[in-house]
């Protein structure tokens, strides 16, 4: 059955048994659980009003759980150079969704935002997907332009000729919040796909001018970059939200009140287990609890960068691309949601990677662990190396010897 499904060999089925990177798979599954015992804590009193049972999120969040790390049970058995080959073809399906999202009738419209398609009960968000392909897409590129992007201004500017228009559907949510992260780990993988430093400097300069637009152009974006920086000056207006997660960071302390013991999560703190649910774990864990919890983000998203450099070092440049890009949508995810629940960032409806609920962008955060755990074994068997050929043979169990 194996053999039908995946004929190559891979960290799952193969003569070795299972040969993976087991520390960066602890370190992500510590925060799967961690998170799923922080979301039935803090959408505990939300489901028991809402829905009549207080493990309601728990058990749909347990679901999205296990499709997740089926997810990454698949991303691990295909091939990188298959996500090469398919680059084309995963960028035009993330402008294909993005563009059916924003369709009346298609999308699903949730506190204001069109950024969800319906599938009966279940809510699927393309702009976690499409993250992920413009990911894909760029790494290709900068593996077949490499000599261009690296020499000529047109080889730096091709990539933004495809990623503004995806960056305007993404706006016409609006979702500001997943253009940054987007933007942001596009132009990470540029800088490290050897774009000069000049170059570079313009594209943030302009990238800032950009951002001040945005803000400028929509009133509410205004009032949560002013309110930020004194949220008790509208406590109960544009800060609540904030100066509600503030006191859930003062009463956690140094130890927290103990886990189920928040109190702000009992209606004080709105979207307590989605975007806000780091200051629910603040509240019940204290200070020693959070960084913790941030200790686990740092080791690995830390990690992931060094899967990117052994790729590179191992000459498979497009593992190495994808596996940076991808480390730093966790690392823009992680800063601004972490950013935003202890006021240091304006409020802004971003997940938490592998901790907040939320289907697609758990199941798509597992799918990335997938390929960056495919990516390692890749590089460390040298399988798919520019150069260095493996047959069947080099895979086969090695005979045992009578000692």
């Amino acid at each position: 059955m194996f053999n039908a499904i995946k004929p190559y060999p891979s960290p799952l089925i193969g003569n070795r048994g299972i040969d993976i990177d087991f520390p960066m798979l602890a370190g992500c599954l510590a925060l799967l659980g961690l998170g799923l015992v922080m979301i039935t804590s803090a959408s505990s009193e939300v489901a028991a009003a809402q829905t009549g049972n207080t493990l309601y999120n728990m058990v749909r969040h347990l679901i999205y759980l296990v499709l997740g790390l089926g997810a990454c049970g698949v991303t691990l058995l295909i091939p990188i150079a298959t996500w090469q080959r398919m680059g084309w073809i995963l960028l035009a399906g993330a402008f294909g969704l993005l563009f059916m999202v924003i369709v009346p009738g298609i999308g699903r419209e949730v506190n204001g935002s069109m950024r969800w398609i319906g599938f009966g009960a279940f809510n699927v968000q393309p702009s976690e997907l499409a993250k992920v392909f413009v990911v894909i897409f760029l790494a290709g590129y900068l593996v077949r332009r490499q000599t261009e992007v690296r020499e000529t201004w047109m080889g730096f500017f091709k990539p933004f000729i495809v990623l503004m228009p995806m960056a305007v559907l993404l706006l016409m949510e609006p979702d500001f919040g997943a253009t940054v992260v987007m933007m942001g780990a596009a132009a990470a993988m540029l800088f490290l796909g050897g774009v000069g430093l000049f170059r570079f400097a313009l594209m943030v300069v302009l990238a800032v001018g950009a951002v001040f637009v945005l803000v400028q152009a929509q009133p509410y974006r205004m009032a949560r970059l002013i309110t930020f920086t004194d949220p008790w000056s509208d406590q109960f207006g544009s800060g609540y939200q904030l100066t509600q997660a503030l006191i859930a960071f003062g009463r956690g302390e140094w130890f927290g009140v103990g886990l189920g013991n928040s109190v702000q999560k009992q209606f004080y703190l709105p979207e307590a287990h989605t975007d806000f649910v780091f200051s629910v774990l603040a509240e019940e864990l204290g200070v020693v609890g959070s960084l913790c919890t941030v200790a686990l983000f740092v080791f690995v998203c830390i990690r992931g960068m060094y899967i990117g450099l052994w790729a590179e070092r191992s000459k498979q440049f497009f593992a190495a691309y994808m596996a940076y890009g991808l480390s730093f949508l966790w690392i823009g995810q992680f800063l601004i949601n972490i950013g935003v629940n202890v006021g240091l960032l304006p409020t802004k409806g971003l997940t938490l990677p592998f901790l907040s609920y939320g289907g697609s962008s758990l199941v798509i955060c597992c799918a990335c662990l997938g390929l960056l755990l495919r990516i390692e074994w890749e590089s460390r068997t040298h399988l798919g190396s520019e150069e260095v050929e493996f047959t069947e043979k080099d895979f086969a169990e090695e005979p045992r010897h009578a000692r």
